[in-house]
C-alpha cells in the first residue's frame, strides 16, 4: 500500500484557472482561509478577486513549460482547474500538451500534491470527446511524481456557471420548448459551494496514493428536471415537447440563439451529455465529511447569489472560454443584456480612474448630458428620483453614496466603481467602470460595462427600442473619459 501523503497545515498553493469560474471562487476561499497562494495566469491583470497580502499573481502559460517551472517553484500543492473547451482548434490536443507541461513542471519543482477537477461520466467506448480528453488529462497528471487527487463532477449549479446559465436562459425565454434526447439523460448535479468545499478540504486531507473521487449532489435528475425546478421556483409555466432526434450540431445552434452559449462551446457540452453522469463510487462520501445539497436548494442558492451581484465569477470570464480576449457589445448573459467596452490610455491607473470618480453631479456623464437630463426629467414625471440629487463629494465617493439617479453599490478607490440604478425602469440596471494596467505596462485600460436585467416583454422592448441611443451614449462616454484621462496627464 502506498504511503499516506500528509500536507502541512500551511502549504504553499499554486492555483491555475483563477481567472475562470471555479478557480476565481476558490481563490476567494483560499484567501479567506489565510493560505499562501500563487496564481498562474496568462494575464494576471484579469484576476477579478482583489489579492490579499498572502497572494501573488505570476504570468505563466500552460503551453509554455518553462514559464510553469518558474511559477511553480517552491509550491507544495497545485490546483489544475483549466480546460480548453472553448478552443477553436483541436481542444483535445491542446489539453494534452497543457497537462504534459504541467506534469513535467510539477515533477521538476517538487510539487507534492496535484488537485484536478475533471468530468463525471459513465465509462465505455462511447465516451464523448470532451470527457475522453478530461480522462486523458487525469492520466497524464498521474504520470508526475506528485500525488494526484482527481474529482469527477457532473453538472455544476451556480450563478455564472455555464450549465445554470443555459438552464435559466431556456426557461426564462421559451414558454414552449422542444427537448432533444440529451435533456433526459441522467445526471447528479452538484452545487458550486459543495464543489468548492471538496476542493478546499482536499488541500490537507491525508490520503494514500493517487485517488479519484466521483462527486455529485443529493439528487439524480436530468437537465429537464433542472429546468422544471427552476421554472417552479420562478413561478413560470413551461411546456416541454420531446423530439426523437436532434443532432449536437443543431442543438448547439439552437442554444446559441436563445442562451449565452455560443455554438462551439454548446456543441462540446451537448456532445458530452450523451453519457450519464451519476456517482457510482461512494469513496468521496467516505473520505470527506460533506453532505451535498439537492437541486432545489442549489438552484435557490444560485438565484440568491445572482441578486447580490451578477455573479462572483462566470464561465465566460475564463480566457479559455472564448479562445482569446474579446470586447462584447449588446450581448446577453443569462437574463441580462450587457454592453461592455474598453479603451486603452497612456496614463497610470490612478490617473485613468480620476475622471471616473468625478462622474455625475456638476461634471456630468461625459457625453449627451442633455439626454441624461431629459431622461431624468421623465423619471421625475413618473415618480422617480430624477437627477436633482447630484453627489455628496465632487471628487470622491463611497459605497451607499447617491450619484444623480444612481447609487454606489461597490467602490474600490483607484480601481473600480459599480452603480445600481434607482430610476424607474422595466427591470434593473447597473453601470460599472474598472481600470486595470495595460498588458504591456505602458498605460491603463478603462473597462465600461452597462447591464440591464429586463422584466418581461416590456423590459426587452425598452432595451431594444433605446439600443441605438444607448450605444451612442455608452460609446461617447468611454471616448470622453479616455480623453479626460489623457488631458489630465498632460497638464
Amino acid at each position: 500500500m502506498a504511503d499516506t501523503t500528509v500536507i502541512s497545515d500551511n502549504p504553499r498553493i499554486c492555483l491555475t484557472g483563477a481567472t475562470g469560474y471555479v478557480g476565481g471562487r476558490l481563490l476567494s476561499i483560499l484567501q479567506r482561509d489565510g493560505y499562501r497562494v500563487r496564481c498562474i495566469a496568462r494575464r494576471p491583470e484579469n484576476l477579478r478577486s482583489p489579492l490579499s497580502e498572502t497572494t501573488e499573481a505570476v504570468r505563466g502559460d500552460l503551453l509554455d513549460r518553462a514559464s510553469l517551472v518558474d511559477a511553480m517553484r517552491g509550491q507544495d500543492v497545485a490546483f489544475y482547474l483549466v480546460h480548453s473547451m472553448g478552443s477553436s482548434g483541436d481542444f483535445a490536443e491542446e489539453e494534452r500538451r497543457c497537462a504534459e507541461n504541467f506534469a513535467e513542471a510539477a515533477r521538476e519543482t517538487g510539487v507534492r500534491r496535484i488537485i484536478y477537477l475533471g468530468g463525471l461520466g459513465s465509462d465505455g467506448r462511447n465516451l464523448s470527446d470532451h470527457l475522453s480528453s478530461r480522462r486523458q488529462v487525469g492520466d497524464i497528471l498521474r504520470g508526475s511524481e506528485a500525488q494526484v487527487i482527481e474529482f469527477r463532477a457532473s453538472i455544476v449549479i451556480g450563478s455564472g456557471g455555464v450549465s445554470f446559465e443555459m438552464v435559466r436562459a431556456l426557461v426564462e425565454r421559451l414558454p414552449v420548448m422542444v427537448t432533444p434526447r440529451w435533456v433526459s439523460v441522467a445526471a447528479q448535479p452538484i452545487a458550486i459551494n459543495d464543489l468548492l468545499e471538496y476542493l478546499r478540504q482536499s488541500i490537507t486531507i491525508p490520503l494514500d496514493g493517487n485517488r479519484i473521487f466521483e462527486i455529485g449532489g443529493a439528487d439524480v435528475v436530468s437537465y429537464g428536471d433542472l429546468m422544471r425546478e427552476y421554472a417552479r421556483l420562478r413561478r413560470l409555466r413551461r411546456v416541454m415537447l420531446p423530439v426523437p432526434a436532434l443532432t449536437p450540431r443543431l442543438s448547439s445552434l439552437w442554444l446559441g440563439l436563445v442562451t449565452p452559449l455560443y455554438a462551439r462551446v454548446g456543441r462540446k457540452l451537448i456532445d458530452s451529455l450523451r453519457n450519464a453522469s451519476v456517482v457510482t463510487d461512494p469513496a468521496a462520501s467516505e473520505a470527506f465529511p460533506i453532505q451535498p445539497m439537492g437541486i432545489r436548494d442549489a438552484i435557490a442558492a444560485a438565484m440568491r447569489n445572482e441578486d447580490r451581484e451578477v455573479a462572483e465569477t462566470r464561465w465566460s470570464d475564463a480566457l479559455s472560454s472564448s479562445g482569446k480576449a474579446r470586447t462584447w457589445g449588446g450581448v446577453r448573459f443569462g437574463t441580462r443584456l450587457v454592453d461592455k467596452r474598453s479603451a486603452t490610455v497612456p496614463v497610470a491607473p490612478q490617473e485613468a480612474f480620476t475622471p471616473v470618480k468625478r462622474i455625475g453631479g456638476d461634471v456630468g456623464w461625459y457625453f449627451g448630458n442633455s439626454l441624461w437630463r431629459m431622461r431624468g426629467f421623465i423619471d421625475l414625471l413618473v415618480g422617480g428620483v430624477g437627477v436633482r440629487r447630484g453627489r455628496r463629494d465632487p471628487s470622491d465617493m463611497a459605497v451607499g453614496d447617491t450619484v444623480d439617479w444612481w447609487r454606489v453599490e461597490k467602490y474600490e478607490p483607484g480601481r473600480m466603481v459599480r452603480f445600481c440604478a434607482e430610476m424607474k425602469l422595466p427591470g434593473r440596471a447597473w453601470l460599472q467602470f474598472e481600470v486595470t494596467p495595460s498588458e504591456d505596462g505602458s498605460g491603463s485600460v478603462v473597462h465600461q460595462t452597462a447591464e440591464f436585467d429586463p422584466v418581461g416583454l416590456g423590459g426587452l422592448v425598452y432595451w431594444y427600442a433605446l439600443w441605438p441611443a444607448h450605444a451612442a451614449v455608452f460609446r461617447g462616454m468611454l471616448r470622453n473619459i479616455a480623453k479626460a484621462a489623457r488631458q489630465s496627464n498632460a497638464k
